[in-house]
């Protein structure tokens, strides 16, 4: 089957997006898919064929599959997903000069509020402490729910760490995050210190900081995926009794909101978490906002009688 213009400058933006941009090859899959799946719809093979009735059509047609998960629409943030693919290929179409539809004619659709799922205090330090044995898988274990509190790395950058990050004894390290941008992480002293206690526990010489352990021996162990990063991490939420669902994600909203009630201002925990936009990191500004409110209810307008 003869290749599409459209397919064409498909095939150049997703080279642009992956070396020009710096995306990662995840990012570059995924507007792949929303993108084909716009073309495959509509039936597109030239760029002038995209026009606000075909994406209006399209966008009816999203609103009314179902979800991956469930018999309910799929989600508006799902649905934007395809919208913003969209609006960055026709960007770079402008660029170039291909005369298309212009992006600012797509808009987004509304979503609600994001929910945030938050651990209490007691919750952090339950699951912090369910991992108690001195044997090496409970300290590695440790290492794990530890370092995720005191960074808010993400866990596929919390799987990438290798070894020497730790073995010069420093309080800091960099890492490379979403868009291969390098962002330099924290830890504390209890984080440093159970690292040190796994890592001085590890009889093997494989690089990577957390890698699985295996009963027979025989078998060289190997680093850790994200999977089994989110298994770990539900075990020890179960064993700390914490009724809602538990993930690394959770766990690095923790060190977002801890950080902000302790008086962090947005920008720096922006820059922390690894955040290009602040009005990602907005979103943990509700419970700063609560903390306000119960600040402003008790010290506000409390007049004497006269």
């Amino acid at each position: 089957m003869a290749t599409s213009e459209l397919d064409k400058l498909k095939t150049e933006f997703l080279e642009y997006v992956e070396i020009e941009k710096g995306r990662s090859v995840k990012t570059v899959e995924n507007y792949d898919h929303y993108l084909s799946r716009f073309f495959k719809y509509g039936d597109l093979k030239k760029a002038g064929d995209i026009t606000e009735r075909v994406i209006r059509d399209f966008r009816l047609w999203l609103n009314r599959q179902r979800g991956a998960l469930s018999d309910e629409s799929m989600k508006k943030t799902t649905q934007n997903y395809y919208l913003i693919a969209l609006r960055s290929f026709l960007k770079f179409l402008a660029k170039r000069g291909v005369k298309s539809l212009a992006p600012e004619k797509i808009e987004l659709a509304k979503t609600g509020e994001r929910h945030l799922d938050l651990l209490t205090d007691s919750e952090l330090v339950k699951l912090l402490d369910s991992p108690s044995g001195d044997d090496e898988k409970s300290l590695r274990d440790k290492a794990i729910l530890e370092l995720l509190f005191s960074t808010g790395l993400r866990v596929s950058e919390l799987c990438s760490l290798n070894r020497d990050h730790f073995q010069s004894g420093r309080d800091e390290f960099s890492v490379r995050g979403k868009g291969s941008k390098v962002r330099l992480v924290f830890i504390s002293d209890m984080a440093k210190k159970v690292v040190k206690a796994y890592l001085d526990k590890r009889g093997d010489i494989e690089e990577a900081l957390f890698v699985s352990i295996s009963r027979h021996k025989i078998k060289s162990p190997t680093r850790l995926t994200s999977r089994s990063m989110e298994r770990i991490v539900r075990h020890y939420a179960t064993v700390a009794g914490i009724p809602s669902k538990v993930t690394p994600h959770v766990i690095r909203h923790s060190f977002a909101t801890d950080l902000l009630r302790n008086g962090a201002d947005i920008r720096s925990v922006q820059t922390l978490l690894g955040h290009a936009n602040v009005a990602t990191t907005q979103i943990y500004t509700h419970v700063t906002n609560e903390q306000l409110r119960s600040v402003h209810k008790q010290f506000h307008n409390k007049r004497k009688d006269s």
